[in-house]
């Protein structure tokens, strides 16, 4: 995740607290350099590539690649008639991206003007991440969004009694799952596949990518008429960082009853929650 979502310091519900003032009342921006190359293509041509990328970090969104404005390929951006304004930031103008047939509308944009407060943002550009065809940190192509330079992932062992619960049914009792803590988001236990009542899961169709964990593979939950949408995800091939989780199975918090130890945590509330359930 990142410094500005979920419950981190700079977000708008943070867990921890500081010792001094922070005004929630507007957005919190960090302008921060980072010391890789990046590079985003569309359409197999580069539309930049830049060693002077910054990351901006907004309070409420996920971190966003800005570029010298001198390291686009002029000759692949078109004006567009778009304009937004940002009460953090300013008044955003526009361009399409085209190469031949090809054209991603609206995909990247500047502030050629900034209020006094985002003044940084002056001679730099962003592009909209999805629009792209593939991005590259390095030579490693990267996905999902920005990596977070202050975001982690710690896996852990336990042998604490691990139960999930919908009501009355068990769908999964463990002494022997695995917890991955992400920064900002709850803990996710993650349970070995003998220890899951796989028998009540359907397939799904939905494919998620994290920029941390790599691609997830979700499935339905079965209960007599009641089927609840994607609720059950795993990790068939993560990169290094989530490798101790791969083919485990884990379950939203924010819909289900967390038991450890014998104690129903809190279902934490996020953008996954869900009121049907």
């Amino acid at each position: 995740m990142t410094l500005t979502v979920g419950t981190a310091p700079f977000s708008k519900e943070p867990a921890g607290q500081f010792n001094v003032e922070v005004d929630r009342s507007t957005a919190t921006l960090l302008w921060d350099p980072v010391p890789h190359r990046v590079r985003a293509l569309f359409a197999k041509e580069t539309v930049v590539d830049s060693e002077g990328a910054v990351l901006l970090h907004e309070t409420g969104r996920l971190p966003v690649y800005y570029f010298p404005q001198d390291d686009f390929r002029a000759e692949l951006l078109q004006p567009s008639d778009k304009s937004t304004h940002c009460p953090h930031k300013g008044d955003a103008r526009y361009w399409h991206v085209q190469v031949g047939e090809r054209r991603a509308p609206d995909a990247v944009w500047a502030y050629p003007e900034p209020i006094e407060r985002a003044s940084f943002l002056a001679g730099y550009a962003a592009l909209d991440w999805d629009s792209f065809d593939e991005w590259f940190v390095e030579d490693e192509q990267a996905f999902g969004h920005p990596r977070d330079p202050y975001s982690r992932i710690d896996v852990y062992r336990t042998s604490r009694h691990v139960r999930v619960l919908v009501g009355d049914e068990v769908l999964a009792d463990s002494r022997r799952t695995k917890v991955l803590y992400e920064t900002s988001l709850p803990p996710r236990y993650y349970f070995p596949p003998e220890d899951v009542r796989t028998e009540l899961f359907e397939p799904s169709s939905r494919r998620t990518r994290c920029a941390y964990k790599g691609s997830a593979s979700y499935w339905h939950l079965r209960l007599g008429e009641r089927r609840c949408e994607d609720f059950v995800w795993s990790y068939p091939a993560p990169p290094h960082d989530a490798e101790p989780v791969r083919d485990l199975y884990c379950f939203f918090n924010e819909r289900v009853d967390l038991e450890v130890d014998g104690t129903v945590g809190e279902r934490p509330r996020t953008q996954y929650s869900r009121d049907d359930d």
